[in-house]
């Protein structure tokens, strides 16, 4: 778990990168009326819970540098005995303080009487541009009411900076307590995908290996599943972002399973590729195997000082070259990966940062140059062939296969660590295990 040293270090290091005479507000995420009176599960504002881990909607944290009063302020909901016995307990104020190691805590119904006044005297304010049109109206507000106060020699805040793009560059680098949590969710998730793997047999519906999958991850501890799984059976495994789940797999069809869990805040993500019957059929197997390869040298070039946009060279050569081969591209090789004709197999880059969210944050270039590896990063990479069943420019026996393999990779001083090792991917191991 991450501790309330390191939340506090994490807040005195966006305080440090602030300018001077400036306040940060992080408002919390908003819950979601699914219909009527229920709502689809909360999730906390990342930015939110990465710096003091506080899980409660209608909440705002304000950070203050310099402030004699506290530098941390936690607005939240106040105890309610009714409201507790319907939705859940809450911290309260008073414990937000022991409990999150803030300075201070406050009712958040009394945020537009306070936040004003800690407004005043600011030259700028810190906050997540754009993100909450709702917050940004309010914020406004509050700034327009110290405006009002001008010729009282109170000046307003006269300028707005975006935070998240400080506490993206923060996040993007991993401390060795993150890691701890994304090896946990790595070693979840791979449980899944192999359990997933024992029990597939043809005629198995794909929204039954899903509950397998997902029985694993709360069954071990993790709090949900990261994003939507995906499980595509046959030629369901040629929609990137399949998520209905509902059809036969039938037997001689590989099953495409994209699935990742969350635990404790932080997510993994994986995708493995099998035959539902156990056994790669040759045009199975001579996709899989480019992808394999692709995926493997893609990793091999994850090193500090290396290039992000290496992992994907890597991937397109690979790819290129083996659809080639194979003649469902023809051509020069190094015409057709200018000509981006992969692109009809091959749609999407290697991967993307991984964190707090699936999709994590952090820049992939700076000044318009890609951005080199560092220790702490963690990276997805999922290179993948996807040949539409609709495709009749290639011959019928490689229409609607679909191959993706995705590991969860962190950089590290030397090198890298594969946070995902533990589920198998060559086909040798996938038959073995499968077999049982």
């Amino acid at each position: 778990m991450i501790t309330a040293k390191e939340y506090a270090a994490r807040r005195r290091e966006l305080m440090s990168m602030m300018q001077g005479n400036s306040i940060a507000v992080i408002a919390a995420g908003r819950e979601k009326v699914r219909s009527k009176d229920i709502h689809y599960p909360y999730k906390q504002a990342t930015n939110l819970t990465y710096l003091c881990g506080f899980a409660e909607p209608e909440s705002v944290l304000v950070l203050t540098p310099g402030r004699a009063q506290g530098e941390c302020v936690l607005f939240c909901r106040e105890k309610d005995k009714l409201r507790e016995t319907w939705d859940g307990y809450r911290t309260g104020p008073e414990r937000a303080v022991i409990d999150f190691g803030v300075d201070d805590a406050f009712p958040i119904g009394d945020l537009d009487e306070i936040l004003p006044g800690m407004l005043e005297g600011k030259e700028r304010v810190y906050c997540s541009i754009g993100r909450d049109a709702e917050f940004d109206r309010h914020l406004m507000e509050w700034v327009n009411e110290v405006r009002g106060k001008k010729g009282r020699g109170t000046p307003p805040p006269g300028e707005f900076v975006d935070v998240d793009h400080l506490l993206s560059e923060m996040r993007l680098i991993k401390t060795a307590a993150e890691l701890k949590l994304m090896r946990k969710a790595g070693e979840i998730s791979a449980r899944a995908h192999c359990r997933a793997m024992k029990v597939a047999k043809p005629g198995i519906f794909e929204y039954q290996l899903q509950a397998e999958i997902e029985h694993e991850f709360i069954h071990s501890g993790a709090s949900a599943p990261a994003y939507t799984s995906i499980v595509g059976g046959g030629a369901n495994g040629c929609i990137l972002h399949y998520v209905e789940n509902r059809k036969k797999i039938n037997n001689g069809d590989l099953v495409l399973i994209d699935a990742g869990c969350e635990f404790e805040n932080y997510a993994a993500d994986i995708t493995r590729t099998f035959p539902i019957n156990g056994k790669f059929s040759p045009e199975q197997a001579a996709i899989y195997d480019i992808v394999l390869d692709a995926q493997l040298q893609a990793i091999a070039a994850l090193k500090p000082g290396a290039p992000y946009s290496g992992a994907n060279d890597a991937t397109v050569r690979v790819i290129t070259q083996g659809l080639r081969d194979l003649g469902i591209l023809q051509g020069d090789v190094s015409e057709l990966i200018e000509q981006e004709s992969y692109k009809e197999f091959y749609m999407h880059s290697s991967g993307h940062w991984l964190g707090m969210d699936v999709h994590d944050v952090g820049d992939y270039k700076i000044d318009n140059q890609w951005r080199v590896y560092e220790p702490g990063m963690v990276v997805t990479v999922e290179p993948g062939i996807y040949i539409s069943p609709d495709n009749k420019l290639v011959a019928e026996k490689w229409r609607g296969l679909a191959v993706r393999i995705e590991d969860d990779i962190a950089i590290t001083k030397t090198g890298y660590e594969d946070l995902t090792s533990t589920v198998p991917k060559t086909r040798h191991d996938i038959e073995s295990l499968m077999a049982g």
